[in-house]
C-alpha cells in the first residue's frame, strides 16, 4: 500500500472519527480474553518501545468504512515500528501503516465473518502479516496464518495449542487458569520455550512473592547465624568450664603430689629417726657389753688375788 493511497486529504483524522459505537463485547469471557492478550504483551511492548497494542478499537482504512459500510475493527492488534503513544482509533492514512498482527475472538454471531470477509480484508486490503482467530467458548477453534506471496498460509502449531508468531518471536498458547475470576482455557503470549509473559499485575505479585521469599530466606539465614552464635557461645562456655575443671584437676594433682612429697619426707624423717634410735641402742648395747666384759675381767682379777693369798 503506497503512501499516496494511505494519505487521502479528504479523509478525517482520529479526532474527527467515532471511537466508540457503544456496543459491548460479545460476553464477559470475550472481554477478559481481549484484556489478557493486551495486558500480557504490554510489558513486552513497553520494553521494545516501538509498537502499539490495541484492542476492541476502531481501525479506519477506507472511505467506505467512514461512511459506515465496512466493519469497525479487530479485537486485538499489534503495530510494529511506531510510537506507543495513546490513540483514540487506528487511522491507517494518518499512521501510514496498518496492523502487523491481528487476533479475532470468535463467537456464534461473528465466526463466519471473521473466517471469511475479515480474513480477506486483512489479506488483500490491509496486508496484515499475521492473522489469528480463537473462540473463547470453544478453545479447539484456534488457528494462525502468515501472509506469504500475498496469500494467508496456515502457521503450523509448535505443539497442540501453541502457535508461533514469527513476526513477534513469541507464541500464542493455551493456558488453563483463572483470570478476572473466571477459571477456563485462555490463550496468552509466551516465549518460544514456553515461559508465559506475565501481566503487570502478575509480575507485581511474582515480585512481591519473590521479595517475601527473599525476606524469609534472610530471616532463616539470620536465625541460622543466631543459632550458630548461640552454639559458639555454648561451646566457648563449655571450653571455659573444661579449662576450669582441668585447672582444678591440675591443682588437685599438684596438691596430691605435694602431699605425697610431704608424706615421703615424713617417712624419710621417721626412718632417719628410727636409724638414729637403733644406732643409739646399739651403742648402749655395746657399752653394756664392754662394761660386762670389764666387770668379768675385774671379777677374774679379784678371784686370782683371793686364790693367791
Amino acid at each position: 500500500m503506497s503512501n499516496t493511497a494511505l494519505r487521502m486529504p479528504s479523509l478525517p483524522t482520529e479526532d474527527d472519527l467515532p471511537c466508540d459505537d457503544g456496543e459491548p463485547m460479545e460476553t464477559l469471557r470475550h472481554r477478559l480474553q481481549m484484556e489478557l492478550l493486551i495486558h500480557s504483551i504490554d510489558p513486552w511492548a513497553s520494553a521494545r518501545g516501538d509498537c502499539f497494542v490495541g484492542g476492541n478499537m476502531f481501525l479506519y482504512f477506507s472511505s467506505e468504512q467512514v461512511r459506515g459500510k465496512d466493519f469497525r475493527g479487530p479485537d486485538f492488534f499489534v503495530v510494529l515500528g511506531v510510537s506507543p503513544r495513546e490513540r483514540k482509533s487506528w487511522v491507517v492514512w494518518d499512521e501510514e501503516k496498518g496492523p502487523d498482527l491481528i487476533v479475532e475472538l470468535l463467537s456464534e454471531s461473528t465466526a463466519h465473518t471473521d473466517k471469511t470477509e475479515k480474513k480477506r480484508v486483512y489479506q488483500d486490503r490491509l496486508r496484515v502479516a499475521e492473522y489469528f482467530w480463537y473462540d473463547p467458548w470453544n478453545p479447539e477453534d484456534f488457528a494462525g496464518f502468515t501472509l506469504t506471496d500475498g496469500r494467508y498460509r496456515p502457521l503450523l502449531p509448535r505443539t497442540v495449542g501453541r502457535i508461533p508468531s514469527p513476526l513477534l518471536g513469541l507464541d500464542l498458547c493455551w493456558w488453563d487458569g483463572s483470570y478476572g475470576g473466571v477459571e477456563t482455557r485462555w490463550i496468552r503470549w509466551s516465549t518460544p520455550d514456553g515461559q508465559l509473559l506475565p501481566t503487570a499485575a502478575e509480575a507485581a505479585i511474582a515480585a512481591a512473592e519473590a521479595a517475601r521469599l527473599e525476606a524469609d530466606a534472610a530471616k532463616s539465614a539470620a536465625e541460622v547465624e543466631r543459632s550458630k552464635a548461640e552454639v559458639a557461645q555454648s561451646e566457648a562456655e563449655l571450653a571455659k568450664l573444661e579449662a576450669e575443671v582441668a585447672k582444678s584437676e591440675a591443682e588437685a594433682a599438684n596438691s596430691a603430689a605435694e602431699a605425697a612429697k610431704l608424706e615421703a619426707q615424713a617417712a624419710k624423717s621417721q626412718a632417719a629417726t628410727a636409724v638414729r634410735q637403733l644406732d643409739a641402742e646399739a651403742e648402749r648395747a655395746a657399752a653394756a657389753e664392754a662394761r660386762a666384759r670389764d666387770a668379768e675381767a675385774e671379777l677374774a682379777r679379784l678371784r686370782m688375788r683371793v686364790s693367791g693369798s
